[in-house]
């Protein structure tokens, strides 16, 4: 039976995370009861109490919907959690985030986008497409799409696009049609131990695709396939071997102008107005799946070309004649690396400022020579203390620590006060501003800072 169907009352405990709020909007849309917790108002909670979502900001058992058939958390909830505890000892029905992605996608054509890097923006792009080109699908994305202010939307079509989140291996809960692998670089080692077990989930994962379904995966991602009752393709870019794969990339007028070699030929003159080489790729991925499901090339074109990408991916903040501000969640070397390749190729000949915020000190500690090796390709790197997020601190894992290890001159650790200072005397073009914890704040600030100047 449909464990959905029973489901009037539901509660969340941590509904302003980026997943959590997503599956919130979707049980609002089918007419459930929601209601939920989290630590601090948000932009996004204020958007969900405007949708008619009860949130409260105190962790407060008298405050739970006693009513809930469904209460969901997330794994980020510290086990000490007083309405997580309350609920588990009193009978309620507790499940994490990735067991109802389990029960929405378990029944449906499911499309779902996987890798340590990358599968925001591919899943928003491919959710795009669909949506804007007619072919029609339910999305749930790890970012709010900057083309309809969201992270959720809903069609009669029984067609899911789902990012598959690998932290807390939730995405080996998911059966899709259609998976997608962008990246298998070590992550969240914390929750794997070794590189090598990282990359024997994202090898369990495509296990997971039902039978004649397909796997599309970037060339070059490392680990073990069983292609059995599955087709297999790959895709990448200015690879000439892979399936899909773009050529003759051009940049005009701050856009990239390109092609898309497919297995049935060749699509002339995609336009993406999103910068980074690696959107361009992470485009390529989103295109092999309209393509996959017989979306008209025309349609798919058109559907890229009006992409104005997500929230804090390569974004935008400021850009003028004078002043470019970008805003990037980079928070891997991987990562950071992409995102100073995309803006070399976009601004060649002027000086980039990087400000990076590190998010964990396990991550920090694990990747630090990656890190350190990646920031020195910018010409001026300013570090910001690292967020912690649900970790205490490890002894000698700080911001100083990387700026140690580091060869660039140009470099130095900051507070986000003295950041603001930095900013209202700034006189380089190109800033970019990256990371996974609260640097969005900062960077609203510097915008505004910027935009006065």
């Amino acid at each position: 039976m449909n464990p959905l169907t029973n489901i009037k009352n539901i509660y969340f405990i941590g509904i302003g995370g980026i997943g959590m709020s997503a599956l919130a909007r979707y049980f609002n849309t089918q007419g459930v009861i929601v209601s939920g917790y989290d630590k601090t108002p948000t932009a996004l909670t204020d958007d969900l109490v405007k949708e008619g979502i009860k949130i409260h900001f105190e962790d407060d058992i008298n405050q739970i919907d006693k009513a809930a058939t469904v209460v969901v958390y997330t794994p980020a909830i510290p086990a000490s959690h007083s309405e997580l505890n309350y609920c588990k000892d009193n009978g309620y029905n507790v499940v994490k985030r990735s067991d109802v992605l389990n029960w929405i996608t378990e029944n449906a054509f499911t499309i779902a986008i996987a890798g340590t890097h990358g599968k925001t923006t591919t899943t928003s792009m491919t959710a795009h497409i669909l949506r804007h080109s007619g072919y029609g699908c339910n999305a749930f994305l790890g970012g709010i799409a900057s083309n309809y202010g969201t992270n959720f939307w809903s069609h009669e079509k029984n067609v899911v696009v789902v990012e598959a989140d690998e932290y807390d291996r939730s995405f080996l809960k998911l059966a899709p049609n259609i998976a997608v692998v962008t990246a298998v670089d070590p992550d969240h080692l914390d929750i794997y131990g070794t590189p090598e077990e990282v990359l024997k989930a994202f090898g369990q994962f495509t296990d997971k695709i039902k039978n004649g379904g397909t796997l599309i995966q970037k060339m070059g991602t490392e680990f073990s396939i069983d292609a059995t009752n599955k087709k297999v393709f790959t895709y990448g870019y200015d690879k000439d071997n892979a399936s899909y794969h773009t050529a003759n990339l051009k940049v005009v007028d701050g856009s990239y102008l390109f092609d898309v070699v497919h297995p049935a030929g060749m699509m002339k003159d995609v336009v993406l107005n999103m910068g980074g080489l690696h959107n361009v790729e992470n485009a390529t991925a989103a295109i092999a799946i309209a393509l996959t499901l017989g979306i008209e090339e025309q349609k798919i074109k058109e559907a890229v070309a009006a992409f104005k990408g997500v929230k804090r991916r390569f974004e935008y903040k400021v850009k003028t004649a004078n002043q470019v501000l970008i805003d990037d969640y980079a928070h891997h070397p991987e990562e950071l690396n992409a995102l100073i390749s995309g803006v070399r190729s976009l601004y060649p000949n002027e000086k980039m400022v990087l400000i990076f915020q590190p998010h964990l000190y396990s991550r920090t500690q694990d990747q630090a020579a990656g890190f350190m090796e990646v920031m020195d390709k910018a010409d001026e790197v300013i570090l910001l203390p690292i967020y912690p997020a649900r970790e205490l601190p490890i002894e000698g894992v700080t911001s100083d620590m990387l700026l140690a290890g580091m060869k660039l001159a140009k470099k130095q650790v900051m507070s986000k006060e003295a950041l603001l200072q930095w900013a209202a005397h700034n006189k380089d073009k190109v800033v970019v501003m990256a990371g996974a914890g609260d640097i969005d704040v900062c960077i609203n600030q510097v915008q505004e800072i910027f935009t006065q100047l």
